[in-house]
């Protein structure tokens, strides 16, 4: 992913803190508030085209060409807001050593081969999701439009023209509901986009 201003948006608390984990997953903006390990955006380690293809075997179908893009060139998923809204990827590992620091994206294969909502197309491809109502986002791979829809039922509510336009737009909506700490302004109101 090419877009400076996403890159930008998504680095937005670097001030409040940036670290690396131990299998290097970027932490950006630390959130006491969210406990002693607690970070607001997390970027995971881009993939190699080894792990698309064994991710792909798993999914048995091919990683849209733009959501391929985004896993190799940017990041395997990524959280943001403390997974207010994320993005989803490989799991290279199951372990959850707390001692190591060990950081994973939530799996991409969970929504796409155990969990798919009723109603999905063979063209969807699920992407990610906000954790206010467990909400899915997805690609048709048939347009390349970017759709969100409820957790069980892939009608979409909402849609964007492409991954690029969801990102950019999410990411500064969501940002206007937060303060400059990562606190959100109000706790009753929607993070999902409809």
């Amino acid at each position: 992913m090419d877009n400076f201003e996403i890159k930008e948006l998504v680095y937005k608390f670097k001030d409040l803190g940036i670290e690396k984990s131990y299998d290097n997953a970027i932490l950006i903006g630390k959130a006491p508030f969210r406990g002693p390990m607690g970070w607001l955006n997390i970027l995971y380690p881009p993939l190699n085209v080894e792990e698309v293809n064994v991710l792909e075997q798993h999914l048995e179908t091919e990683i849209p060409k733009s959501y391929k893009s985004f896993l190799c060139n940017f990041t395997n998923g990524l959280n943001i807001l403390s997974s207010t809204f994320s993005l989803y990827g490989l799991r290279r590992q199951i372990n959850r050593n707390i001692d190591l620091n060990i950081r994973q994206p939530y799996s991409i294969i969970t929504p796409n081969v155990y969990e798919r909502p009723d109603n999905a197309k063979d063209s969807f491809f699920f992407i990610g999701g906000y954790n206010w109502d467990g909400s899915n986002l997805y690609i048709d791979t048939q347009t390349d439009k970017v759709h969100c829809c409820e957790r069980w039922d892939a009608t979409s509510k909402f849609e964007w023209n492409s991954l690029e336009e969801m990102l950019l737009s999410e990411l500064k909506r969501l940002y206007g509901l937060f303060d400059n700490t990562g606190k959100e302004i109000d706790e009753d109101v929607k993070t999902i986009p409809y």
